[in-house]
């Protein structure tokens, strides 16, 4: 099959639902943040809800599973999209902009002594001192160094940058959450069989703890692709197409090989609605695969080459 994306054309969004449940028994564990723990509130309709994945680490886990960590590159289908891979000075790799926390912001690519990437992005940015930050130029200038950050968003920090104020938000979004909720509770003890009493401060002696669960008769996973964000970066017909398949292999793949959020929060999907435009045929993770290779060929003159930039890190 040869895919088109002719019928997004008019639409704003591209928004999907993925119904997902416990791959085994009925309990979940959900994320948990600092001070808080779990994220329970209350819905619109007083229902009790549950975020299981945050929007920040969604854009972690829909970029871990388009990295092979045995070979230290993107998996196949997307080989030769750019990137910035970040090394030490016995080139051993440290950490790449798919991966590290802030992408191309990240301190390892922009702060140490190698400026190769600060100082293109000074000479290449240099118009943007003053006035109207040109987006379109700035989405040029990723689409050739690290293409990704276009979908991932990106907020380049640093005065030396038109004062800090280069930024676009998130072109695809995700967020996990459960509704009707419940609490399962358990605990247990952590045994030290060799001495109980021991002080457990220092990781000795018997130590109960309590422990909540949770379960859930609907468990939905939401994806937005921003296509006007997209489009409005001027890219042209193939980036733009590059752009949208991209962010649906992250989905698919995600759904076929992510969704084991902890070790107990193992998740499957059950089924993937598109919520708009309505009738909508989502492309197969196969069909992606096959198509994207050709997909990433067709954009080449508007990449770097390499299309791997190395950064050495020395603090």
């Amino acid at each position: 099959m040869t895919i088109t994306f002719a019928a997004l054309e008019k639409s704003q969004r591209l928004l999907m639902e993925a119904k997902l449940s416990p791959i085994q028994g009925t309990r979940f564990q959900p994320t948990g943040f600092p001070d808080l723990g779990a994220a329970l509130y209350e819905g619109p309709d007083g229902s009790p809800m549950l975020l299981v994945e945050s929007a920040q680490s969604m854009a972690n886990r829909l970029e871990a599973v388009c990295w092979d960590e045995n070979q230290d590159d993107w998996v196949a289908p997307l080989k030769g999209i750019p990137l910035i891979k970040v090394v030490d000075k016995d080139n051993t790799p440290l950490t790449n902009s798919i991966l590290d926390s802030h992408r191309l912001n990240s301190p390892y690519i922009l702060e140490g002594k190698d400026k190769t990437v600060l100082d293109m992005l000074k000479k290449e940015l240099a118009d943007m001192e003053e006035g109207r930050v040109d987006l379109k130029k700035l989405a040029r200038i990723v689409m050739k160094l690290d293409t990704n950050t276009l979908l991932h968003g990106l907020f380049l920090a640093k005065k030396e940058l038109a004062g800090g104020r280069l930024r676009f938000p998130r072109a695809i979004s995700s967020f996990i959450e459960a509704k009707n909720v419940k609490t399962a509770s358990s605990g247990g003890v952590k045994n030290d069989s060799v001495n109980p009493k021991g002080d457990t401060a220092k990781g000795f002696g018997n130590v109960p703890f309590a422990r909540d669960e949770f379960v859930s008769p609907e468990i939905t996973a939401y994806f937005n692709i921003d296509l006007a964000q997209i489009r409005a970066f001027g890219l042209g017909k193939e980036a733009k197409n590059l752009l949208i398949a991209l962010a649906l292999f992250k989905i698919q793949k995600f759904l076929q090989t992510g969704l084991r959020l902890r070790t107990a929060c193992d998740l499957t999907c059950t089924g993937l609605t598109v919520t708009l435009p309505e009738n909508y045929g989502i492309p197969s993770l196969e069909d992606l695969e096959k198509e994207l290779p050709a997909m990433i060929e067709a954009c080449a003159s508007l990449f770097s080459e390499p299309r791997m930039t190395t950064v050495t890190y020395r603090k």
